[in-house]
C-alpha cells in the first residue's frame, strides 16, 4: 500500500502545481500581455482616467436624450452582471407578451411622431440579459427622439451612430451592432 500511496501523493502534488499554479499564471501573463483591455473588463475610460463602465455590459438608459438598449432580463436591478440570465419565457408566455407590450408602449410614448415599426431587439431581452449592443435599425429608430431631446440635427446624431456602428467580427460572424454605452458617452462628450 505504501508503494502506491507515495507516487499517488507526488502525482497529486505535481498536477496541483502544474494546473493550479503554472497554467493559471502563464495564462494570466499571456492574456494581460496581449489583451490588456479585455483582461481588465473592457472598461471605458473618460478623458480624466475615470472608468465609466464596461463595453461588454449594458447600462440602464431611460431618459429621452439617450439611446435605449435591449431589455435586461436581470432583476430586480437591470443589467446586474451578478444575476445574468435569460428570460426563459417562451413566445406564447403571457409574461413575455406583457413585457413586450409595455416596452412598445414606452417607446411609442417617448416618440409620438415615430410611426415606423419597432425593431425586435428594442422590445426583447438578450440571452444573457446584459447585451450592450443594439442593431443599427434599433439605433436608427431612436435617432429623431435623441436629436430632438439634445437639440441636435438628425444628421449630427446619425453621424455619431455611424461612428459607433461595429461591423461583423472578421467580416463573417454576427451582425452589425452599435454599443449603446459608447454611443451615449460620445453624445455626452465624455469620450471622443
Amino acid at each position: 500500500m505504501q508503494n502506491t500511496l507515495r507516487p499517488t501523493f507526488l502525482f497529486l502534488l505535481l498536477l496541483t502545481l502544474l494546473f493550479g499554479v503554472v497554467y493559471p499564471g502563464v495564462s494570466t501573463l499571456l492574456i494581460r500581455t496581449f489583451f490588456p483591455a479585455e483582461a481588465n473588463g473592457s472598461l471605458i475610460i473618460d478623458k480624466d482616467g475615470k472608468p465609466l463602465g464596461s463595453a461588454l455590459i449594458g447600462q440602464n438608459f431611460s431618459k429621452p436624450e439617450y439611446f435605449w438598449g435591449r431589455l435586461s432580463a436581470t432583476g430586480p436591478v437591470p443589467y446586474n452582471a451578478a444575476a445574468s440570465t435569460g428570460s426563459n419565457l417562451g413566445s406564447n408566455n403571457p409574461a413575455l407578451k406583457d413585457a413586450v407590450k409595455a416596452r412598445v408602449d414606452t417607446l411609442k410614448a417617448a416618440d409620438l411622431a415615430n410611426t415606423r415599426p419597432i425593431p425586435v431587439d428594442l422590445v426583447t431581452a438578450s440571452g444573457s440579459g446584459l447585451d450592450p449592443h443594439i442593431s443599427p435599425a434599433a439605433a436608427e429608430y431612436q435617432v429623431a427622439r435623441v436629436a430632438q431631446a439634445r437639440g441636435k440635427t438628425v444628421a449630427e446624431v446619425r453621424q455619431i451612430v455611424a461612428r459607433f456602428t461595429e461591423g461583423r467580427q472578421f467580416d463573417l460572424l454576427g451582425e452589425p451592432r452599435v454599443n449603446v454605452l459608447k454611443l451615449n458617452l460620445a453624445l455626452d462628450g465624455k469620450i471622443p
